[in-house]
């Protein structure tokens, strides 16, 4: 289930940001913050996500456990091409399960049926084939390569961009 930020869903955010596998797969880094630091800003931001006017977060609810499990964003909004960038994150107690799969044909869904987009946008991490595979079982489409993004370790990552049209979501709805 998707549904706006409640108070109760932050043990489930904290959990997938405390998550190493999260942490690499959505490039992020640990900050130098002490735990008490940690935890304002995280309230802060999610205590702040249901009033943005420029886009939309959600959280990710598991409906067998009624747990916040992670969250999708569409952010980056282009009124004028009616375009948005895409963005999920699903901690370790949502994975393995589909549930991936079904929040982004829900989410991307809403975006095309319900606000209008034209275009749907993400990034994806060439050490992330998991996600690459979801996206595409749902109808993304790459475009091209972001060379060495990202540094990961000793090394530096690619990532390839994808996108979804409106008129391809017609056709498919998320089942190409």
């Amino acid at each position: 289930m998707l549904r706006p930020f409640a108070d109760g869903d932050l043990d489930g955010i904290r959990a997938a940001l405390r998550d190493p596998e999260v942490m690499r797969l959505t490039g992020s880094s640990a900050d130098d913050a002490d735990d008490d630091e940690r935890e304002k800003v995280l309230r802060r931001w999610y205590g702040t996500r249901n009033a943005q006017p420029d886009r939309l977060d959600l959280a990710v609810v598991d409906r067998s456990t009624d747990g916040c499990v992670g969250e999708v964003v569409l952010n980056e909004w282009s009124e004028r091409a009616r375009s948005c960038n895409f963005r999920v994150l699903i901690g370790p107690a949502g994975r393995d399960r589909g549930l991936g799969t079904e929040v982004i044909r829900l989410f991307v869904g809403y975006a095309f049926e319900r606000l209008g987009l034209h275009r749907v946008e993400l990034e994806v991490f060439d050490f992330n084939p998991r996600a690459r595979r979801v996206y595409e079982k749902v109808g993304f489409v790459a475009e091209g390569v972001l060379r060495e993004v990202l540094r990961d370790g000793d090394g530096w990552v690619d990532a390839t961009v994808m996108s979804i049209l409106s008129h391809e979501w017609e056709r498919h709805r998320g089942r190409p």
